[in-house]
């Protein structure tokens, strides 16, 4: 058995992929929407803690689970886990700490300064040309980040953050950094401590609407495969990126066994590094955990254990992962709203992200996003058009989604 620790669309698609090679799997909490599900044989949600549970393999999806030490506690108690521990987590928990990181690696990133004073700040922002980038130190749930060509809406962004009243302790400490230009690329790799595994590469929309437009959420779709990422370019992330980084990782003594998720931008210079994640992206696992053949149970055990020996098969087919979000997201989600029972559509599987069963048996909007629509086809023109057909039955009065994802990749596009 395995346990997938969480309760949103991500733990939904871990749990659906794992089931093709695990006998059974159990989502804790999960959410009332994955017991629902059609199809969901072998997939049961528990309420009980992880660590009263017993599995073979835990698998943690949440970055906030893992900053504050789950995974350590997990294998205290002799359990094998995905996910790395809290000094590991860092890389996500703390921007100044991965940042430093990059710079004692020598991975390639943008030029940064961090800070707690918000006239050192806004002094800094003053010798930078626009646009202006924000960042919490923090964990911010894909929020904390704030790009503005207005010098005067980052001194603000600035010292809402600083003051705790934007994202409370998270963005007491700032990270100001240059701007880069280029497309961005999600590259998911598993690590065992010392190797690392990459899987196909992923590319998410992070603002609400259509053309990148509107606040930074935590991710409205995501496609795979990405046309311009090529496998040279896959293998120049991997060498410049992943690896020094996890080898940085050793030098500091952490055994780290688990999801490193590099997000970087492809700039005229190479790739470079924007983000570390820890975890399966979300709304990216959607689209890459589709991807993937073989016996994904054992290939994430093989990481858990420190002993990598195999590869990620790779399918041949698209996906694509539009995301349904709630009235008011990412601001104030409207909670309660009905909506429409899953439907059978081919190659397209509904995740449920966001929502919950009333004593009646209906389906209502729990959170901000509330459904990941995912398609797969031959390409990804084919599994667009699957997407959005689902998206277009199953949307409620006040969804809100992008009509974009993927559009400028089947349009010849990378984007």
């Amino acid at each position: 058995m395995v346990c997938v620790v969480g309760e949103a669309g991500r733990e939904h698609a871990l749990a659906v992929a794992l089931k093709e090679s695990a006998a059974e799997v159990i989502v804790a909490p999960g959410n009332s929407g994955i017991a629902a599900f059609p199809g969901a044989e072998g997939i049961r949600v528990s309420s009980i803690s992880p660590e009263a549970l017993e599995a073979d393999l835990f698998v943690i999806g949440p970055e906030a689970n893992l900053v504050r030490g789950l995974a350590d506690e997990l294998r205290a108690a002799g359990k094998l886990v995905l996910g790395p521990g809290a000094e590991g987590a860092r890389l996500e928990g703390s921007k100044v700490w991965m940042k430093s990181i990059l710079d004692r690696a020598n991975v390639p990133t943008a030029r940064w300064r961090s800070f707690s004073d918000p006239i050192q700040a806004k002094a800094f922002l003053s010798s930078l040309k626009p646009p202006y980038v924000i960042k919490t130190d923090g964990l911010a749930a894909g929020k904390g980040v704030l790009v503005t060509n207005a010098l005067e809406e980052a001194e603000s962004d600035v010292e809402a953050k600083l003051a705790g009243r934007a994202f409370g302790e998270a963005g007491r400490v700032v990270v100001i950094e240059e701007a880069m230009a280029g497309p961005e690329v999600s590259l998911l790799a598993l690590c065992d401590g010392r190797k690392a595994v990459p899987l196909p590469p992923a590319r998410d929309a992070k603002r609400l609407q259509d053309g990148d437009r509107g606040p930074n959420t935590g991710g409205m779709g995501a496609f795979s495969p990405v046309p311009d990422v090529t496998a040279a370019v896959q293998e120049e992330i991997v060498e410049r990126c992943i690896e020094p980084t996890l080898a940085a990782l050793q030098r500091e003594g952490i055994d780290y066994r688990g999801v490193l998720y590099a997000g970087c931008m492809l700039t005229e210079e190479g790739p470079k590094v924007v983000e570390f994640n820890v975890r399966f992206g979300d709304p990216e696992a959607q689209v890459v955990l589709p991807r993937l053949g073989g016996d994904l149970t054992g290939l994430l055990m093989e990481a858990a254990q420190g002993d990598l020996r195999s590869f990620a098969q790779v399918r041949p087919e698209a996906a694509v992962c539009v995301v349904l979000a709630s009235e008011g997201y990412p601001v104030r989600s409207r909670r309660n709203q009905p909506m429409v029972a899953p439907k059978p559509f081919p190659g397209v599987t509904i995740l449920q992200a966001g929502s919950r069963m009333d004593e009646e048996g209906n389906l209502l909007t729990n959170g901000g996003r509330v459904l990941d629509v995912v398609a797969t086809g031959s390409d990804l023109a084919q599994a667009r058009e699957r997407a959005y057909e689902a998206v277009a039955a199953h949307a409620w009065p006040g969804a809100q989604w992008r009509n974009d994802i993927a559009g400028h990749a089947v349009s010849g596009g990378g984007g």
